[in-house]
Formats: C-alpha cells, structure tokens, sequence
C-alpha cells in the first residue's frame, strides 16, 4: 500500500511540475514528513530534484537534507555557502550536523563552523575530531546526566525544567562530580520509585559504555546483540562525553549493507541511482577495465592449450561449464564468509574449523555434480573419457573454489583491501584458470 501511495504521489508530482503549478507541488511536498520528503527527492530524476528542493519549506530542510543519501546531499551542499550550512543544520542533532559537515570540502568546514553559535560551534568541533567511522563519529552530545547522590523527586523536579528531553532518551546518565560514568538511570525506574529514594539506590551500574574509539560496525553489533536503544560513550578515563542512539546505529547497519551489495559489483556505496551519464559512466568504466584485465588472463590460460583444442570442438563446448560452476560455488563461499567478517564471527581461532567445513562442502558438491555432468556428457557425446575428464575438473573447481572463497576475504582484510570490493573480481579469475587448467589439462593428458 506504501508503495503505491508513494508511486502516485511521485506521477503527481510529476503532472503538476510539467503543468508549471508549483503551488501544488509546494503544499504536496510540505504536508509530507522529512523522511518522505527525502524519498521523493531520491526517486524524483534529476531534471526535477532542483526544482523540488527549492520548493521545500526552509523550516524541514534540515531535517530533509540529513535523510539524503551523500551523494544528493553534497549535490546540493556544493550550491550553498558556509552561513547557508549554518542555517540550514540549526536545530539539528549533533551528530546529524557532522554528518553533513563531513561532506563538505575541508576548506569549508570553517566557513560553516564560523558562522555557528557559539555553542553549537563548541558542540560540533568537539564531535568533529572523532573518526566518523567511530563511536565518537556517531555520538551525541546532547544528554541528560544526574549525580547519583539525589533523589528521585530532584530528578523529576529537574527534568521539568526542560522545554523537551533529547529525542530516543530512555535512560538518564548517572555521574561524579568529575563527570566519570557510574550508571544509567531507566527512565520507567525513575517514575515508578519512591520520591524519597536516591539515584544510587535504583540505578543500572552493570551498563557497559562504549568507548569512543569503538568502530561503528562493533557499536552495532553491540547493539544488536543487547537489543539497545542509546548507550553511553566515554574516553580511556571512564569521563562520559555522549549517546549513541538507535536511529544513527539502523543508518550504519544500512550503510554496511549497501556497501557490501554494490562493492561486488564495483560501485561505490554512495551510488545515486539516478546519478548524471556523465557521472556514472567513468565509475563503472574503471571496474569494466578490471575486470577485462582479469578476464585476459584468463583467456591467456586457455591459449596455452590452443592444440588440444583445435582437436576436439567438444572442449570448447564444455569448458564454460566447469568455470561457472566454480565461480558460483566460490562466491557462495566468499558471501557467507565476508557477512561472517562484518558480524564479528570470523576470527582466527575458528578459522581453520570453517576452512575445514567449507573443504568438505566444496568437495561433496564437487563430487555430486561430476558424477551428474560426468553422467550428462557421457549421454550427450557418447565418450566416456570426455565424461571422465569433465568430472575430474568439476571436483577439482569445486574444491579450490571452496578454499579460495574462505581464505581470500581474510587475507585481503589482513592487508587492508575490501573483501567486498576486490574479492569477487578475484574469485572469478581465480576459479576460471582453475576451471580451465584442469579441464584442458586433464584433456591434454588423456585425449592426446
């Protein structure tokens, strides 16, 4: 139903921008919330996201423009000026507004910075020197901290004091005087204790904070594995510095996803869909060259057997076989292991266990399927040596294929190289010489 809703409101957008009633669009667009306005922007094609931007209330374009992916996000930051930013991200979460920053050229971050309040700039710069790939990348500063000495009716009383509590606050933070974390203070504890009782009587202090240099992937996992909603974030003294919250550790998990998705295919994750010609042609022509580098050199290993081939035409017609079913072996593999490595799971203590597994797997498989193409062959040439040879080779790429796709993530990762990004291009040229080696190797042998 969503779906549907949001592909009409889309064709309706469209209608009133070609019939130049931009009123229309203007109330449709700002009656919507920030995520949808976001999603519209996104779906809309590039002729009519400009117009669509300009047509959104200067209220929710802060909120909109966190929504978007980077790469629309730094389309349309590169049209504005630092005091622009400055407006356009007041009000917003810290940690939203460093990540907008860090889409900007360095040089302008600044300009953007100078033109802050006083506060906001403080708040901002001290974020700002976190690796945004770190907990202390994704913290906000923005808390609520009690000392563990008062009581519940002084919290209370406290937090009256407040226009509104930061967004997602489920917890009050709990320290000393020198602002060293102790505990979280729930906030469904706060309101169903005594008044008289003190923080220290009814806080949490088996909370593990998050240190600030965790990276965003570990912050995760943290918070998937103990079904969190904020956590606290402190430096190497224990001092309490923010919160990481739900919202910010979906926008990681999504990043993660889309990076592993579109790497395997060589594109980068900050991938418009409906990026410029211009833009997207040279992006996927850099990984077209790869790839018929690899695919050379391949071919290279066939040649060496060109004499063999030139004697029986059923070679050329079969050879393709044993290659693809060890590419899709090994990339099943690669994809179990690379999705084991982002989760925490693969280490080097059990890695020769899943060697070993993915071993036996491969070569179960590769026996199965050269019983069954060594099988098919047999009835379709009505030659038990081709049948033979066949077979032979599908165990062989199987197997190989299988030992490839377990260890190749590890050592590209050991060596600082995306898995994700090189290790199919790998796998392929990998499992194809394999293929064809063994294959036209075996026919040398047998068939001269």
């Amino acid at each position: 139903m969503t779906e549907t809703k949001d592909n009409n409101l889309l064709a309706k957008l469209g209608t009133a921008i070609d019939s130049v009633t931009l009123n229309q669009v203007r109330h449709i667009l700002n009656n919507l919330s920030p995520p949808d306005v976001a999603h519209q922007l996104e779906t809309a094609p590039p002729k009519f996201r400009h117009i669509l931007w300009e047509l959104v209330d200067p209220e929710i374009s802060g909120e909109v423009l966190q929504e978007l992916s980077d790469e629309i996000q730094l389309e349309f930051l590169n049209e504005m000026d630092g005091a622009e930013v400055a407006s356009l991200t007041e009000g917003l979460d810290v940690d939203d507004i460093v990540d907008i920053l860090q889409q900007l050229p360095d040089q302008m971050i600044p300009e953007v910075l100078q033109a802050m309040s006083v506060q906001d700039r403080q708040r901002v710069e001290s974020v700002l020197t976190y690796d945004e790939e770190t907990a202390g990348g994704l913290m906000d500063t923005e808390i609520i901290t009690v000392r563990p000495d008062i009581t519940v009716d002084v919290v209370l009383r406290y937090l009256r004091r407040f226009d509104e509590i930061p967004d997602l606050t489920d917890n009050l933070f709990v320290v000393s005087r020198n602002d060293l974390f102790l505990g979280n203070l729930a906030l469904g504890k706060l309101l169903t204790s005594s008044p008289t009782t003190t923080v220290r009587e009814v806080m949490n202090t088996e909370v593990q904070a998050i240190h600030v240099n965790l990276t965003d992937s570990d912050v995760a996992q943290l918070f998937q594995r103990q079904d969190l909603v904020s956590a606290p974030v402190v430096d190497d003294n224990n001092r309490l510095l923010g919160r990481i919250t739900i919202d910010d550790v979906v926008d990681v998990i999504v990043e993660d996803a889309d990076h592993s998705l579109l790497a395997m295919a060589g594109l980068s994750d900050t991938e418009d869909t409906f990026s410029p010609i211009s833009r997207t042609a040279p992006r996927r022509a850099v990984w077209l060259g790869v790839n018929l580098i690899t695919a050379i050199i391949a071919s290279t290993a066939i040649s060496l057997f060109e004499g063999t081939l030139d004697k029986v035409v059923a070679l050329a017609i079969l050879m393709p076989i044993v290659a693809s079913m060890g590419g899709v072996a090994g990339s099943q593999t690669l994809t179990v292991v690379i999705r084991g490595m982002a989760l925490g799971q693969v280490e080097r203590s059990n890695l020769s266990w899943l060697l070993s597994k993915e071993f036996t797997v491969g070569a179960l498989n590769g026996m199965l399927y050269a019983l069954i193409a060594g099988a098919v062959v047999s009835l379709w040439f009505q030659d038990s040596t081709m049948a033979l040879i066949i077979g032979a080779a599908m165990a062989i790429n199987l197997t190989a294929a299988a030992i490839t796709g377990t260890l190749l993530p590890v050592l590209l990762r050991s060596i600082n190289i995306d898995p994700a990004l090189a290790g199919t291009v790998i796998l392929t040229t990998v499992t194809d010489i394999v293929g064809f080696v063994s294959f036209l190797g075996l026919a040398t042998v047998f068939l001269s």
